[in-house]
């Protein structure tokens, strides 16, 4: 069964129903990102029944950065794809990227202009227009052949594979990058969507700005004080309209956000070493988490916080309990791309609201 694009992971393919309590997906198959201004994090505390309440980063557009100067293409160039291939690129005139994560990437370079399709998870509001090429995930080759475009960029997940050889197959130069799975895999995909369209200096400024900003939110998480111990945070992965409620293991692809923003992966604490398993009593009470990190859409899907609350287990949790609570908007919360940064700065501000970071 597949899950309903809105609620997908960006960047990966969705995770599908557990058989006996465990996903089987792979890890590669999930990759996320958040943004402190582009991705209005939630977050409510409290027993008073409020729904979550947005932050300043709600009032702000969900838009990407570009540099400062549009770079101009260097091309040809050969690259090698990560599954292996090596393709020349002649032309960055009109650029398709198949998954929210890449079209970040190329947007955020300056080579949004070129761009002439998007995947269903490019959400930030300079691709909201452009024409969708993607169905439930899955790519549909007639539609991107009919755009003309001159270079294409997909994920090792990017399927199904008889659409991706049916674009090699028409003489189009396609592109294949390794999907993010932790903040460590930042700068290696914006080098190498950099190289693949010429740009390899602008790649280098992008990485060097990103990397940059990452760093200063990381030396602004506080120690824990007082003796406390660090928050546990469990990600949650929620379809209610297809009953589909994941707890977050070890290969969820969150634990390198939550740990950098000073927190702990309860799912992966816990002894959850994949992906996801489907949320039950015992595996939250094992978790025992503090906070939940979810989807915003994941999240409405279930009735918001209240109705997260009637799932079996969470209410009876620490996090349940206190009504903790981070929502990130789907689109960038597990991107690991150029506005990482900003997701990092909200769950900062989120997990350690005695910092007084929070506002």
């Amino acid at each position: 069964m597949r899950f309903s694009p809105d609620f997908a992971p960006p960047g990966r393919r969705p995770p599908r129903a557990p058989a006996r309590g465990r996903l089987g997906a792979p890890a590669a198959g999930l990759a996320l990102a958040l943004a402190l201004t582009g991705c209005a994090g939630a977050t409510t505390g409290g027993t008073d029944g409020a729904a979550p309440a947005a932050t300043g980063a709600a009032a702000t557009a969900d838009r990407v950065e570009p540099l400062a100067a549009t770079p101009r293409p260097a091309l040809p160039a050969t690259v090698r794809s990560a599954d292996g291939a090596r393709t020349t690129v002649t032309s960055a005139d009109r650029i398709v990227p198949l998954s929210g994560g890449l079209s970040e990437i190329v947007f955020t370079l300056g080579l949004g202009p070129k761009v002439v399709a998007r995947d269903v998870t490019a959400t930030f509001e300079q691709a909201a227009k452009l024409p969708v090429v993607t169905r439930a995930h899955d790519v549909s080759a007639e539609s991107v052949l009919s755009l003309r475009p001159t270079v294409v960029l997909a994920e090792t997940t990017t399927g199904p594979a008889e659409a991706v050889e049916q674009i090699r197959e028409a003489g189009i130069p396609l592109v294949v990058v390794k999907p993010a799975e932790q903040l460590s895999d930042v700068g290696r995909r914006i080098e190498a969507v950099a190289a693949a369209l010429g740009v390899p200096d602008a790649g280098a400024e992008l990485d060097a700005r990103t990397a940059s900003r990452i760093d200063a939110v990381r030396t602004s998480v506080p120690a824990p004080a007082d003796g406390r111990k660090k928050p546990r945070v469990a990600f949650l992965y929620l379809r209610g309209s297809a009953s589909v409620h994941l707890l977050g293991g070890r290969e969820s692809g969150a634990s390198s956000l939550i740990e950098a923003a000073g927190g702990v992966d309860a799912g992966k604490a816990s002894g959850l070493t994949k992906d996801f398993t489907a949320i039950t009593s015992e595996a939250l009470a094992k978790a025992a988490p503090d906070v939940f990190l979810v989807m915003r859409k994941g999240l409405e899907s279930v009735g918001g916080v209240d109705g997260l609350l009637k799932l079996p287990g969470i209410a009876e949790t620490p996090a349940g309990l206190d009504r903790r609570i981070v929502a990130v908007d789907d689109g960038v919360l597990l991107n690991y791309g150029p506005r990482t940064d900003r997701v990092l700065a909200e769950l900062v501000a989120k997990l350690h609201p005695e910092s007084g970071a929070e506002g």
